[in-house]
């Protein structure tokens, strides 16, 4: 191949690793890091062996999938320096955590508008300045833990007789499109526990399943908004405007350890503010129910003391 022909199978090659980085990145915000390595189970990920260690292992289909990425562009990144080469035994190659997180690295730049090239210099950079094993070490900090469910697999016959004759396909299929669960041939799974014993719960007492799904969809909706609220101060605060390109390994240290301490600050904050909301809530409707107005909280005992009478609607 002349060397024409070859610079052009490169940019064509480029062209099309940047569209696909820009389709994985839309499929979900662009301005946060890269998702985190899949839960267990996924990927058909095997151990290595590695003392002390545990990490996991991929086949070369396993990681690809894993990370969002087409299986030929492995072989391209490799070409280009991008992506460390496997680790085989005999004819099977093995890529473990670190690959699959510079996979997702990559195609979280590509997304924002790098070039092959330009992601080629910028790991190079890091790797020359001591830092690429922070930032690795910074997205799985970052991306690690948000989600522990333990799934719930049954059969179709298994969910109609968990929810009766009230559920329908349709109720199946609007469950599916939000994510709550996931259907295979007969099998049904629910990757949350506690959203299908909440789902059951509220149907033993009488609360349709549309009405359930349409809570979903807006708890699922607010939950969002303030993911983004969270993701967004911690951008501009800790991060700083610059993002991470320009960071050094000290500063890329410090914010790993930043992402430590605020982990469970969100969760906290959001359960200390819905219990406040359905308190305050609560009190309301049942003075509503029993005819009287609610007490006002001024001090831990509100106002007039705790002795206070309640008033009467008259």
């Amino acid at each position: 191949m002349s060397s024409q022909a070859r610079q052009r199978d490169d940019r064509r090659t480029d062209t099309r690793a940047k569209a696909e980085g820009r389709a994985e990145s839309r499929r979900g915000d662009p301005t946060r890091p890269p998702a985190g390595p899949p839960a267990a189970g996924e990927a058909d990920a095997a151990r290595d062996g590695v003392p002390g260690g545990g990490a996991r292992r991929y086949r070369r289909e396993d990681v690809a999938a894993a990370a969002g990425v087409k299986v030929r562009n492995l072989r391209y990144y490799q070409e280009r320096g991008l992506l460390p080469p496997p680790r085989r035994e005999g004819r099977i190659a093995w890529y473990s955590d670190d690959h699959l997180t510079r996979l997702r690295l990559i195609s979280d730049l590509l997304g924002r508008g790098y070039t092959v090239n330009g992601i080629g210099e910028l790991l190079a950079a890091w790797e020359q300045g001591g830092g690429i094993s922070q930032l690795l070490g910074l997205e799985r900090e970052m991306t690690r833990d948000w989600v522990r469910e333990e799934p719930v697999t049954m059969t179709r016959d298994g969910l109609r007789e968990l929810f009766g004759p009230s559920a329908t396909a349709e109720h199946t299929r609007r469950a599916a499109r939000a994510g709550y669960v996931r259907v295979d041939g007969d099998r049904v799974t629910y990757p949350s526990r506690r959203l299908l014993e909440a789902t059951v719960a509220l149907t033993r007492q009488g609360v349709p399943l549309d009405e359930i799904l349409d809570a979903g969809d807006f708890a699922r909706a607010q939950a969002a908004a303030l993911a983004d609220r969270f993701v967004t101060l911690f951008r501009r605060h800790v991060i700083g405007p610059d993002g991470l390109e320009r960071l050094s390994a000290t500063e890329l240290d410090h914010i790993r350890e930043a992402v430590a301490a605020l982990r469970p600050v969100a969760g906290e904050v959001v359960a200390a503010e819905f219990s406040r909301a359905m308190a305050q809530r609560v009190e309301a409707e049942v003075a509503a129910l029993l005819g009287t107005r609610p007490r006002t909280r001024t001090g831990p005992e509100g106002r007039g003391g705790a002795d206070a009478e309640p008033r009467t609607e008259r």
